[in-house]
């Protein structure tokens, strides 16, 4: 297991003062990144072997989000890895070491230069340490989407969005979709999270958030303006999406 301490700030916080889902999305992948660079493996190593890892879906759960100036201590571990997948698990927890957020997620290596899913390379066997998986369910690597969705405003992506990867971050969809959610219903208070990338946004794509009303919340499928009227219609949704985040109050 990887550990980093740190200290809720300003500047990650929303309105009420507690974290903003984007600000919480950075410190889990901050967490992973920095256990990359912590076992040797970091940014500059995959550029040198040409590979990367990619997200391919998130399940989050969230206790008690933290608020502003609050110790918290964020770990990770990667519990399974084979063919091309891994799994990680992350949590985050208080200065008394009560859980605050539990997240699964599911990985895949990436070949720079086949540009193209590979195999894991032998030596991220590193990441095994044999630390026991999380206690939720199991994670999907499809969110289903179902009914007729609500185009809200279109978002352009500028640099901002990216990664070093060049394309959106991980991180930046759940925020588009939880701001199309708090655009509609300000009240919304997030609970858990299925989260899963189809498609890599580019700088200058415009992805349009199509929101999609379920029991206990919303399935937002962030797709391209030429397919979200088939998201509006329920005709074929998720089919043309960058990701479809499923957000729920409970």
């Amino acid at each position: 297991m990887y550990s980093f301490s740190s200290r809720v700030r300003y500047s990650e916080c929303n309105e009420d003062g507690t974290l903003s889902v984007l600000g919480l999305m950075n410190y889990l992948q901050d967490c992973a990144t920095f256990h990359c660079e912590h076992v040797g493996h970091g940014l500059g190593y995959m550029r040198q072997h040409h590979f990367a890892w990619f997200v391919a879906a998130w399940q989050l759960e969230l206790v008690q989000m933290p608020r502003f100036d609050q110790d918290i201590t964020v770990s990770t571990w990667c519990y399974e890895a084979r063919a091309a997948w891994a799994m990680r698990n992350f949590l985050v927890t208080d200065a008394q070491g009560r859980q605050l957020v539990r997240a699964d997620s599911c990985w895949f290596t990436f070949d720079t230069q086949e540009h193209a899913a590979c195999r894991i390379p032998e030596g991220e066997k590193v990441y095994l340490t044999g630390d026991p998986r999380l206690d939720l369910p199991k994670t999907r690597r499809r969110v289903p989407v179902s009914g007729t969705g609500t185009a809200q405003q279109p978002i352009t992506v500028t640099k901002q969005h990216l990664d070093t990867n060049h394309h959106v971050n991980n991180a930046q969809y759940v925020d588009m979709a939880a701001e199309a959610i708090l655009d509609q219903q300000p009240d919304f208070r997030l609970r858990h999270a299925h989260v899963q990338y189809k498609n890599m946004a580019l700088l200058g794509d415009v992805i349009v958030p199509v929101m999609h009303q379920t029991p206990d919340g919303y399935t937002v499928d962030l797709t391209s303006p030429e397919y979200a009227p088939q998201s509006v219609d329920g005709t074929d949704p998720g089919t043309n999406s960058y990701a479809i985040v499923d957000l729920s109050s409970r």
